[in-house]
């Protein structure tokens, strides 16, 4: 394993509400930093480097860092939806170990529930995009657009519906012991593939949920990290990608961690084989599937097969992931739910995940995020992270 540590996570926060209709969108920004700063024994006055995307309209870096007051010397507003934290990890990794910073403050912040769907994308502003004119006609929306590549999985390796619920099974044994999750109730197969169907071939429990809320990181220097005790969490290893139409030639079976997860295990100087646990990004059950096997835990068409029978379940399954509840049944916070991949990844090498689904000996995490849809274009990024054995 790679020993050259560039930069530590030492402070993180997951804000518990899941619809904020007494927050505005900056306070939410404002009150999971001053959570994350907290749990790393850091203050607003100790950060030179922040990093947002675009949940924050406008010139959202510069907003706030007026409204929490700070005083910076580098800052980072890199959008690619819900791969964009993970992005900024790696960014913050890089800025810090060229001496541009040394302490990054990362924010997420979302109100999807409160503001409503429509005034969201209303206000992202997705339908300017340029491509939009060609596929607004046809009718595209989230759930068909990702329907799209779990349909054509199952056409070429044969994947079935039980076999994808199995994703969801895993989260709800997981969420049941996450107090602050939208859907604590233990699923079966059955109750996922006997659920409605919303886009075929996915069910409304394949499908995440919308909360409010956000999250923050607080990336460090080697000498901060050293300085805050053993808490800190080692950065071994990101990558990040971008996979999209390619003028048609596009294969819906794939996701852009075929490239991202690659050059985030080279530079940790790891394999899947050495991780033990991961954080996936699951805005559907697909999104997991397609991920794991990108990510190389198994090989491509075999994802069914990987994930059945409770394989990704703590305590029971050959790989944990996402032991707080996920998006499928935690929070999914203005559809850039990696944020909260990687705080879960930090609570379980600290040893701070809760008892029932700690994974013991947690040396090695593994978190990823998807922005966009996997159908058609999407950022991916790949975080690997190690415990801090100092």
């Amino acid at each position: 394993m790679s020993r050259n540590v560039k930069a530590y996570i030492a402070g993180v926060y997951e804000h518990p509400t899941r619809k904020a209709v007494d927050k505005t969108l900056v306070q939410l920004h404002a009150e999971v930093a001053i959570g994350a700063l907290k749990d790393a024994g850091l203050s607003m006055q100790d950060v030179d480097g922040y990093f947002c995307d675009g949940s924050v309209p406008g010139l959202g870096g510069m907003i706030m860092a007026e409204y929490m007051g700070l005083d910076l010397s580098y800052t980072d507003t890199t959008e690619t939806g819900g791969s964009s934290y993970l992005v900024h990890v790696g960014h913050a990794m890089r800025a810090i170990a060229a001496g541009k910073c040394n302490v990054a403050l990362i924010t997420l912040a979302g109100r999807p529930r409160a503001e409503g769907l429509t005034a969201l994308a209303a206000r992202d502003g997705g339908n300017d995009a340029p491509e939009r004119g060609f596929e607004l006609p046809y009718g595209p929306a989230v759930t068909n657009l990702y329907a799209m590549s779990a349909m054509r999985h199952m056409y070429e390796y044969g994947t079935t519906s039980e076999q994808l619920a199995w994703i969801k099974v895993a989260a709800s044994h997981h969420a049941q012991h996450n107090e602050n999750a939208m859907l604590r109730d233990v699923v079966t197969v059955e109750d996922v593939v006997n659920s409605p169907l919303v886009a075929d071939p996915l069910h409304r429990l394949d499908c995440c949920v919308i909360s409010d809320g956000g999250g923050a990181l607080v990336v460090v220097s080697p000498e901060i990290a050293k300085s805050l005790g053993h808490r800190s969490v080692k950065i071994l290893g990101q990558g990040e990608a971008i996979k999209h139409l390619n003028a048609g030639q596009i294969d819906l079976t794939y996701t852009g961690a075929v490239k991202s997860g690659p050059s985030a295990f080279e530079e940790a100087g790891v394999t899947p084989a050495d991780i033990d646990y991961v954080s996936i990004y699951d805005s559907f059950t697909i999104t997991v599937l397609e991920t794991l096997e990108d990510l190389g835990f198994c090989a491509k068409g075999e994802g069914g097969k990987f994930v059945a029978d409770g394989a990704l379940i703590s305590g029971v399954g050959r790989l944990p992931f996402n032991t707080d509840g996920g998006g499928l049944c935690n929070n999914h916070p203005g559809n850039r739910g990696g944020m909260t991949k990687v705080i879960e990844a930090v609570r379980q090498l600290r040893g701070e995940a809760h008892p029932k689904v700690q994974v013991p000996d947690c040396t090695l995490a593994l978190a990823h995020g998807t922005g966009g849809q996997i159908s058609q274009r999407a950022g991916s990024a790949t975080l690997i992270m190690g415990r801090n054995d100092a």
